[in-house]
């Protein structure tokens, strides 16, 4: 009995490290990159399917950004509960894992913002926690209808200041907890499964992290993954990720020891016109992603590799003005 014990034992710890590394792409904006003619073409110059030719570079995993009641603007609308279902829903059958991220915001949600969806503006704090759970339990059930379980859900984008201003702000952390409770319990009444990620920005700032995750973690926030942004270009100065890299690394190994969760580079991005070195920069943080210990290192999600320079105007895409992925893609091949 005992040996079989023990062989169950060690069967369920190479179940639970079975699952591929994540090496993902962000593409909300392609419904709105398809819906005004953009061709995207494979290494060989052929037209083709944006998924496909992400899979070849050896993408596995699709991230999709939702909001409540978007706009059509063509770069900071869409991404309405119905199309971010599309999307995931084609993702699915092209082979990919699938990530969906919540902003709770009708447009975009970061640090420079975190406005209240306008359908929520004017409630009160019991009725905007309803507004949380109902929203976010409408998404799930939507995806769910369609046959797409997330194997990721995050609750807030990039919220080291908190989310869905004022009452979530970290200034009244109790509040916020409460908000990020239920989301993870909406997500988690119709997906169990679903890993619920928390996420902030500036990846290498250890006391950025400790600070945030000591005061989720006093006020009884729920979650299972801490996601990572990383984006050696927006720092201060703009200096080579060569300089921040380490810093990276030690913040996941500290997060990871610290808190017994998972981590994960959510988003990370470098300069378009400098492809060799985003591949470089690539390939060292799927790296230090896959040093952190006892497995708790999940993937790496470039944001928005397609999103090219001549449709978007954001510099930090990894596809040239020819319509092809840069040099940089090749990084999730490479490593």
């Amino acid at each position: 009995m005992k040996k079989i014990l023990i062989a169950l034992m060690m069967a369920a710890a190479i179940t639970a490290h079975a699952e591929p590394f994540v090496k993902g792409a962000d593409v909300g904006w392609l419904p709105q990159m398809e819906a005004t003619g953009y061709k995207f073409y494979n290494r060989q110059g052929k037209q083709e399917d944006l998924l496909q030719i992400l899979k070849e570079d050896g993408i596995n995993t699709i991230r999709l950004r939702t909001w409540v009641n978007p706009s059509s603007d063509r770069a900071s609308g869409h991404n309405s509960k119905d199309e971010t279902v599309a999307m995931a829903v084609r993702a699915q059958k092209m082979g990919m894992r699938v990530m969906i991220n919540f902003h709770y915001s009708d447009s975009w949600a970061d640090p420079q913002q975190q406005r209240k969806p306008a359908a929520w503006i004017g409630h009160d704090f019991p009725q905007l926690l309803k507004d949380v759970y109902s929203y976010t339990h409408e998404v799930m059930s939507a995806l769910k209808q369609a046959g797409v379980t997330p194997e990721w859900v995050q609750v807030g984008n990039e919220t080291p200041t908190g989310m869905i201003y004022p009452e979530g702000h970290t200034d009244n952390w109790p509040q916020l907890a409460q908000l990020i409770n239920q989301g993870y319990d909406a997500i988690k009444a119709v997906s169990p499964t679903s890993k619920v990620v928390l996420h902030l920005d500036r990846g290498n700032d250890s006391q950025r992290f400790r600070t945030w995750f000591d005061n989720a973690r006093a006020n009884g926030a729920k979650y299972d993954v801490i996601g990572m942004s990383y984006y050696p270009y927006w720092l201060d100065g703009r200096p080579d990720y060569t300089a921040s890299i380490n810093d990276l690394a030690a913040n996941m190994n500290d997060m990871a020891a610290r808190y017994g969760k998972e981590v994960m580079v959510v988003e990370v991005g470098g300069e378009d016109t400098q492809p060799q070195n985003t591949y470089d920069m690539l390939v060292a943080v799927q790296r230090k992603v896959k040093a952190v210990p006892d497995h708790k290192g999940l993937g790496v999600i470039y944001w928005e590799p397609q999103g090219a320079r001549s449709w978007s105007h954001y510099e930090l895409s990894a596809w040239g003005a020819d319509g092809r992925p840069t040099k940089a893609m090749e990084a999730f091949r490479a490593d």
